[in-house]
C-alpha cells in the first residue's frame, strides 16, 4: 500500500488519546521507533530561571526580544525541555548541544548526534518534541499540534493551503464536523513540511515520496500530527512526560 493510500485511510479514523507516563532520566531508541515527549509550558512547567540557563546564545537572544511575556516564558520553557529531553539520549550536558539550522529553520543535531531526529512543536501551554533514530533520511522527522478552537474564515485558509482533494473534502463535510477535520488537515500539512525541513511554502521536491502521517490527541481540546518516511502504529509509541 503506497503512503499517500495509508494516509487517506488514516484521515477517515479517529485519533487516539495518547497516555502519559514519567519520562525516564535516561533514554535508549532503536532505529524505526517513535518516542513522543509532552513539556508543560505554562507556570506549571519548569522554573523560569533554570530553563533560562540551558539555552543557547541563539535562544537567549531570541527570548529577549519577544516582548509579550507569556509569549516568552513558553519558549523559554519550550527550548530548554527539548535540551533536557535530547540530553537523555546522548548523556551530555543539556547546555552544551549544538545546533545548525536548514534553509527553513529548522534545528538538526550537529556532529556525532546527526543519527539522532527530533521536532518541536508549540501551542498553548503544550510542547510536544518527536525523536526517531536512523541514518540519513529515516531521521526526518515533524510534529506539529494545534489547540482546537474556534477560528474564522477556514475555508479561505483551505483553499490557499490544501491540496484540492482536501478542500473538496472539507467543504463535504458537516458543517459541526469542519473544524475539527480543518486542524487534522493543518496539522499534517504542518507536520509534513517539518519532517524534511522545507517549510510549508515550498514544494516538495520532483520524485519525492510523502511521508507518513499519523494524528493523535496529547491531551482534550488538542489534535497532533506525526510525519516520517516510515512510523510506527500510534499505540507502539512510546509517550513521556517531561517532569
Amino acid at each position: 500500500m503506497s503512503t499517500q493510500r495509508q494516509n487517506d485511510e488514516e484521515a477517515m479514523t479517529a485519533p487516539p488519546t495518547l497516555d502519559w507516563t514519567a519520562g525516564p532520566s535516561w533514554c535508549e531508541i532503536r532505529s524505526g521507533a517513535l518516542h513522543l515527549w509532552r513539556i508543560r509550558t505554562d507556570s506549571a512547567g519548569a522554573d523560569l530561571a533554570h530553563a533560562l540557563s540551558l539555552l543557547g546564545e541563539r535562544q537567549r537572544t531570541r527570548a529577549a526580544r519577544m516582548r509579550h511575556q507569556p509569549y516568552r516564558e513558553r519558549y523559554v520553557r519550550a527550548h530548554a525541555g527539548l535540551r533536557e529531553i535530547l540530553s537523555r539520549y546522548l548523556e551530555v550536558p543539556p547546555g552544551s548541544l549544538r545546533f545548525d539550522y536548514g534553509p527553513a529553520g529548522k534545528p538538526a543535531l550537529t556532529g556525532a548526534a546527526l543519527s539522532l531526529g527530533f521536532n518541536l512543536t508549540t501551542t498553548g501551554d503544550l510542547a510536544l518534541v518527536a525523536v526517531c533514530a536512523g541514518a540519513g533520511p529515516s531521521t526526518d522527522v515533524g510534529v506539529d499540534c494545534e489547540w482546537i478552537r474556534p477560528r474564522h474564515s477556514i475555508e479561505a485558509v483551505a483553499e490557499r493551503m490544501f491540496a484540492p482533494e482536501v478542500v473538496r473534502k472539507l467543504a463535504s463535510a458537516p458543517q459541526d464536523e469542519r473544524l475539527a477535520r480543518f486542524y487534522r488537515a493543518w496539522t499534517a500539512l504542518e507536520a509534513d513540511a517539518k519532517a524534511d525541513g522545507r517549510g510549508l511554502f515550498r514544494p516538495r521536491p520532483d520524485g519525492v515520496q510523502p511521508p507518513a502521517v499519523l494524528h493523535c490527541i496529547p491531551e482534550t481540546g488538542y489534535i497532533a500530527a506525526v510525519a516520517r518516511p516510515t512510523l510506527p502504529p500510534v499505540s507502539d509509541w512510546s509517550t513521556f512526560d517531561l517532569l
